[in-house]
């Protein structure tokens, strides 16, 4: 059953930890996937690695570097001058922001990462990501902007055809 009311909001303290766990989550999954990578591809099997191998990992380096500073730059904590916390930075935790994307970015470029240990063509399941983006991009921005009414100030809708809507509707009913 769900709580009834008005959700809680947390405070200051509560996001600056909630904030630090979680980009020391993230942190471990992007070392545990580099390292299971690195060790399977290019050690176990580093005779047979390919450019793509390493062109495979240099990607997945610079995937978790942005995505992981973009993190640490929303999180970042603001102190007052006598040391106490003045904000505890933008909440990573919260539903439907920015870091709840670049969270998933993580989590999947981990899973690719891992997997393509098995095989390079594991790598195209990232292509769901770009697909992520824009479909995003046409939900909250180009469709609603494609397919909004015009309205033209000092336009009145057509009495006429308006009685007839009407009339169709008492119809119906």
């Amino acid at each position: 059953m769900a709580p009834k009311g008005k959700a809680g909001t947390k405070g200051k303290k509560q996001i600056f930890e909630e904030n630090r766990e979680t980009l020391r989550f993230y942190l471990r999954i992007i070392l545990g996937a580099s390292a299971v990578y690195a060790a399977v591809n290019l050690v176990v099997f580093y005779p047979a690695a390919s450019a793509w191998t390493w062109l495979a990992f240099a990607f997945s380096s610079a995937v978790y570097g942005a995505s992981y500073r973009s993190m640490s730059s929303m999180a970042r904590p603001a102190f007052a001058d006598d040391g106490s916390l003045a904000d505890g930075g933008i909440d990573l935790n919260m539903e439907q922001g920015m870091a709840e994307h670049l969270k998933d970015v993580i989590l999947l470029t981990a899973m690719v990462q891992v997997l393509s240990c098995f095989s390079l063509y594991v790598w195209y399941f990232w292509l769901l990501a770009p697909g992520r983006a824009l479909y995003l991009l046409w939900v909250n921005i180009l469709g609603p902007w494609f397919t909004a009414e015009s309205s033209a100030p000092g336009q009145e809708p057509n009495e006429k055809k308006q009685r007839r809507q009407e009339r169709r509707q008492m119809k119906r009913f």
